[in-house]
């Protein structure tokens, strides 16, 4: 059974799958160990830990599909995969669903903006006409061949309007999408509005990002709106970041890490934790 046969049998039986934002294999085998039974990568996480930079469409197909092969080497949880726009027209769609396909992604999540885009919360975004978008999508659905699912989101919230979205949502489905994702939802209220349309026929997506525009709620309060996947795709960098810069602080101040080694994992409980004994055990298998 693929990732993406999984992935479907846990929307289908419910209740809503979070699915915490990973950016590395490492992040994305802590985040397993904890239990969790979906993962998501996006591309806001690769800009963020790979540049260094914003996420306004400086990523690569390539950065983001080596990526997404790492992790899902080490892991066997199901990852969603954050496609963009496709990078670049229905031709480039197909090149990249193909890639992230056999790169193990469970799903891939294609959105309607112009590019270069930029994440979904920020400010003046601009969007491709919907029967181009249509378009993508239907390349994008003929090009999987091993049961990747494909997610339509739509950023017309902010540019167009709510109606707008909604509009634009009922044309991505009638493409046969799996999944759908109309990004930044500024109130319960309207959340509450596209679920009443949408969520008895298709998987709904919720993005939960810290300090952006769509009120923060737990995973059980959007299961009950109706949604069936909920992520928090940046807040495993935001929290790391607020860590490292303590860390890198008090490392200058003191010279040494022995401040911060109550909070640290130490040597040996590391090797344990990503299975060095194990590794070490199947190499000497084939001495």
């Amino acid at each position: 059974m693929t990732t993406g046969s999984t992935l479907k049998q846990r929307l289908q039986r419910g209740p809503a799958v979070l699915a915490p934002g990973v950016y590395d294999a490492l992040t994305a085998l802590l985040a397993e160990q904890a239990g969790h039974e979906a993962l998501y990568l996006s591309g806001g996480g690769v800009a963020y830990t790979q540049l260094g930079r914003s996420d306004v469409g400086l990523t690569t197909a390539k950065e983001a599909v080596d990526i997404c092969a790492r992790i899902t080497d080490r892991i066997r949880t199901p990852l969603i995969v954050d496609g963009d726009t496709g990078f670049g027209n229905a031709l480039n769609t197909q090149r990249t669903v193909r890639d992230f396909e056999r790169a193990g992604a469970a799903m891939i999540q294609l959105e309607d903006q112009t590019f270069p885009k930029r994440c979904g919360h920020l400010d003046n975004k601009s969007l491709i006409p919907t029967s181009e978008m249509c378009g993508k999508l239907r390349a994008a659905l003929d090009a999987r061949q091993s049961g990747m699912l494909v997610m339509a989101r739509t950023d017309a919230v902010a540019v167009e309007g709510l109606q707008a979205a909604i509009d634009r949502a009922e044309a991505y489905l009638e493409t046969g999408v799996d999944a759908l994702f109309i990004e930044a939802p500024t109130t319960p209220a309207d959340m509450d509005k596209v679920c009443e349309i949408f969520a008895s026929r298709v998987p709904m997506l919720a993005n939960m990002v810290e300090g952006g525009k769509t009120p923060i709620q737990s995973v059980s309060e959007l299961g009950g709106r109706g949604y069936r996947i909920v992520i928090f795709p940046g807040g495993t960098v935001r929290f790391a970041a607020t860590q490292l810069q303590d860390y890198f602080t008090s490392l200058l101040q003191h010279g040494t890490t022995l401040p911060k080694q109550p909070q640290m994992i130490d040597f040996n409980a590391f090797n344990a934790l990503i299975g060095t004994p194990e590794l070490l055990a199947l190499a000497r298998s084939y001495e």
